[in-house]
């Protein structure tokens, strides 16, 4: 059985910073696409790899808004893995909930079934195989991401998570070791000693015991966007196809600039200090002369956290809202149409923050 409260342990855990799918839009490496950079000057380089640098070349892919957005779910679930799992197991259901109290139901009957994670639709079947729980989430077509649960003793009581993305039968791996957590091993009440022999207990040694108060948060839907009233505005270098195709950096900003000016914010432009608009755009051309652009809009922020793996608060750049899509379209057109893409983006942005701010 896998049930328990488990602590995950990266020291013993395999966790592949690229792990993934091979994106739709990737060819073999040589024909001379550019890339426009990386996820703004605060970032270590990210989708759009170094800035200014060269990128494979791509064609447009025929995934759906719902496949990507299961893609994307999956893939950040597991670059990004719970610091904590609570299991309930019972031979008709196993309920998985991580430390944000995100909860998934799943009946391991073979099946297929139903679940939605994060407002995202999933098809999922769950089978014990032995000791085993394996669970396969379907993403689209020939796609999947397994995850295979089971326990050990052999070194102590562990739970081994190995999840793999699946596409025609292979793919990234990746291993999770978790380890009873605090609660699992303080419901075991240890063996009273003789009263003769128990050291006095102050009060404040009995509070140094406690464990510390979890910090407050703001936990309504949408309290990261409360308050927001000014924005950075910065529009990644653009590649020499991408300028071929007709795209220029400075016009991009300014629209994206304007739309935020025009909903009431103060936009501070090509700047990415404290919260600010990341745009990234990569293109390529086809053979038939057709411009071909994968476009990315970011919503980023600067907070301190206290990670698991390090001893005191550091300054992380968060993602609050991301939506990115592929267009193609003739050269002379093409510029107005990832405009029209961008700001469309922008406008599903402002919404949230309006909705938030309400």
């Amino acid at each position: 059985m896998l049930a328990g409260i488990w602590a995950l342990n990266r020291s013993l855990s395999e966790l592949p910073r690229e792990i993934g799918f091979k994106a739709d839009w990737i060819s073999a490496p040589g024909a001379g696409a550019q890339s426009g950079g990386g996820r703004g000057r605060r970032g270590s380089g990210g989708e759009g790899g170094s800035r200014g640098g060269a990128a494979a070349p791509f064609a447009p892919g025929r995934q759906s808004y719902e496949d990507a957005q299961r893609l994307q779910l999956l893939t950040a679930e597991v670059r990004n893995p719970p610091a904590r799992l609570i299991i309930v197991d019972t031979p008709a259901a196993v309920t998985i909930t991580n430390e944000l109290g995100q909860s998934r139901t799943l009946h391991p009957d073979g099946k297929e079934e139903a679940i939605v994670l994060q407002g995202v639709p999933f098809s999922v079947t769950t089978k014990r195989d032995g000791d085993h729980l394996v669970v396969d989430y379907r993403v689209e077509q020939d796609r999947e991401v397994r995850y295979t649960y089971s326990r050990t003793t052999t070194t102590g009581s562990q739970l081994i998570v190995e999840v793999q993305f699946l596409e025609r039968g292979a793919g990234d791996k990746a291993r999770r070791v978790y380890e009873p957590g605090v609660e699992t091993a303080a419901a075991t009440p240890p063996t009273a000693a003789p009263a003769a022999a128990a050291p006095p207990t102050t009060a404040a040694a009995a509070s140094s015991l406690r464990p510390p108060a979890p910090e407050a948060f703001d936990p309504r839907p949408g309290a990261e966007l409360i308050g927001l009233k000014s924005l950075g505005v910065l529009v990644e270098d653009l590649g020499a196809q991408a300028v071929a195709c007709g795209l220029n950096q400075e016009i991009l900003e300014t629209a994206v600039s304007k739309r935020l000016t025009d909903a009431g914010f103060s936009v501070r432009k090509n700047s990415d200090d404290d919260t600010y608009v990341y745009v990234n755009v990569i293109s390529t051309g086809l053979a038939s002369g057709t411009c071909v652009s994968r476009y990315d809009v970011f919503l980023y922020t600067h907070a301190t956290a206290k990670l698991s793996y390090h001893d005191q608060p550091v300054l992380v750049q968060v993602s609050l809202i991301h939506r990115g899509g592929i267009g193609s379209s003739v050269p002379a057109a093409h510029a107005g149409a990832v405009g029209r893409g961008l700001e469309g983006y922008i406008d599903l942005f402002l919404t949230q923050i309006r909705a938030a701010n309400k």
